[in-house]
């Protein structure tokens, strides 16, 4: 398999990526990708409407063993019968780790999938070691995006339509894809399995009656933000609230969009990786 980045075009060897596997957890049948490597497993929670091989070039700059899984109704996992919550994904997500035999696990969550990963470390203070939050907010409570930016988040045209990807790329994402939206669609296009209207409305609905806006204060993690100044989805406002309210966090700025830890793994993966990889928690 391959992918493109505006620096190169790479090879992708199935070891890179990590093998599959389908996990019944919590009723729901969960498709999970495991990519053996060095120390603590780092769970990856995606963004909304993205399968897990959307992560493969953020995934090949990590040394790490690193787990990513499809939420219901997004890639090759079937929807969920009926809406959820992210207590509710939460939990199915412990689940999910504990059938891979996986103990104690840091969490990295992008855009949406920074809401679970916030809702992850509240319920399992004991198994989250560490907590990334990437281009991400504190749910329903948040400084929103423009109203022109939102309107494009709606359906998930986007993840099926290449043209359309492309075309919308700069003014949703910002960063380094203003002047390569064509990255985008070919990275979307990566995704082996479409994902459902119902299960991306699903996703919308779970966003939309959560915040982690009063919560963040009893968090114990150590956690690191990363934000990027010219994100049209999350404003970096909300990295500055958040940093403000973690009591054990640091942030991270750089010049780039919502994507670039994708996009732009290569500058940005060593900064998470220097992170996990620190020695000594503060009390």
């Amino acid at each position: 398999m391959r992918y493109a980045t505006r620096r190169n075009l790479r090879v992708v060897s199935p070891s890179m990526i990590g093998q599959e596997r389908y996990i019944t957890a919590g009723g729901q049948l969960i498709r999970a990708s495991v990519r053996h490597g060095t120390g603590v497993p780092l769970v990856l929670c995606n963004g909304i409407g993205a399968s897990l091989e959307v992560l493969d070039p953020l995934v090949e700059q990590l040394g790490c063993t690193v787990v990513r899984f499809d939420v219901p109704g997004t890639g090759g996992s079937p929807a969920s019968p009926v809406p959820y919550g992210f207590p509710y994904l939460a939990w199915v997500l412990g689940r999910v780790l504990s059938k891979l035999g996986l103990g104690a696990v840091d969490v990295l969550g992008l855009s949406w999938g920074g809401a679970l990963a916030q809702q992850f470390a509240f319920q399992n203070p004991r198994r989250c070691r560490r907590l990334v939050l990437a281009a991400t907010g504190t749910g329903a409570l948040m400084v929103p995006a423009h109203p022109r930016v939102l309107a494009k988040m709606v359906t998930p045209r986007r993840f099926s339509d290449p043209d359309y990807a492309a075309k919308i790329a700069g003014e949703l994402y910002g960063g380094t894809v203003r002047a390569h939206g064509e990255d985008v669609a070919r990275l979307f296009v990566r995704q082996l399995h479409a994902g459902s209207k119902v299960g991306y409305l699903h996703q919308m609905l779970a966003g939309a009656v959560w915040t982690s806006l009063f919560g963040l204060p009893a968090v114990r993690q150590e956690t690191l933000i990363v934000s990027g100044t010219d994100d049209p989805i999350i404003p970096v406002v909300n990295a500055h609230i958040m940093n403000a309210l973690l009591p054990h966090s640091r942030l991270h700025l750089h010049s780039g969009g919502h994507i670039d830890l994708v996009h732009n793994a290569a500058e940005l993966a060593p900064i998470v990786e220097q992170f996990l990889n620190e020695s000594g928690v503060r009390a």
